[in-house]
């Protein structure tokens, strides 16, 4: 999973410690959380979507088919 490898590259680089002590809490809470995100990404692979029109899509349906995994929504918010 691409975010999780990225936060914990920032969190481990040593060239800007404020950097890495930001991104610390998002690697370690993805790197626990990986399975059921994953899971929760698996889940909706594959099937129709309604986005509530082609031209004027559904802000609402958008935002719930993009953004498929509450366990990793939290860990965004917690940053």
């Amino acid at each position: 999973m691409w975010p999780m490898y990225w936060a914990q590259e920032l969190a481990a680089q040593t060239e800007d410690a404020e950097l890495a002590k930001q991104f610390e809490p998002l690697a370690k809470t993805l790197t626990a959380q990986e399975k059921a995100i994953v899971a929760e990404f698996a889940a909706v692979q594959g099937k129709p979507v309604d986005i509530g029109g082609y031209y004027f899509p559904s802000p609402e349906k958008l935002q719930a088919i993009m953004c498929p995994s509450k366990t990793f929504n939290e860990a965004l918010k917690a940053i």
